[in-house]
């Protein structure tokens, strides 16, 4: 009886330890989101670095027009893939993180998609980040921005390449159609 009341006495001195080192383990867990921002600027100060002037190709109305792309016009171009600043400073408590091997693709996929908390200012509602299990560098980059509940951005970031802006209209039945693409190229192997 003795050994049972003192099993007992232990278990439960041991139950706020447990419970404070479980609590500490989940705070030292928190999501370590890829640096999204920083390496898009990092990409954009590599095409300046190589005094390469981009291509801009602009389909929209059936209409294609082509023109190159000015160094003092990097920040406007680019602007959708830099606001918000994506790290884990400020969206961790926006965003869930889930990680997989998808080898139909070859790639490390890292998704970020909204919480039920995401505050109706947010446009951004999701990323993905694809990144080589050969090279460990990154691929590609996906982001999805709601502008209004008739107007999304599809924002696709080829590392190292050319990157897409696809705006997507919904009409008043709820049709989806594709308004624009605007793509920008850097690379012309």
């Amino acid at each position: 009886m003795i050994c049972i009341l003192l099993a007992i006495s232990i278990a439960f001195c041991n139950t706020p330890a447990e419970q404070t080192t479980k609590i500490a383990s989940e705070e030292q867990e928190a999501p370590n989101f890829f640096p999204v921002t920083n390496y898009i600027y990092g990409q954009i100060e590599a095409i300046k670095q190589a005094g390469i002037n981009p291509i801009k190709i602009d389909s929209s109305n059936n209409k294609t027009d082509t023109s190159w792309l000015k160094i003092e016009n990097f920040t406007q171009a680019f602007q959708e893939f830099l606001e918000p600043n994506i790290d884990s400073s400020n969206l961790t408590h926006l965003f869930n993180e889930s990680k997989f091997e998808d080898q139909t693709i070859d790639s490390y996929t890292f998704t970020y998609t909204a919480k039920p908390s995401l505050p109706d200012s947010m446009t951004l509602q999701r990323w993905d980040v694809y990144i080589s299990p050969a090279s460990n560098t990154i691929k590609r980059i996906f982001m999805v921005k709601k502008l209004s509940d008739q107007k999304e951005l599809q924002l696709t970031w080829q590392s190292g390449q050319w990157c897409k802006t696809v705006v997507i209209l919904t009409n008043a039945q709820g049709q989806q159609a594709v308004s624009s693409v605007q793509i920008i190229k850097w690379n012309f192997d």
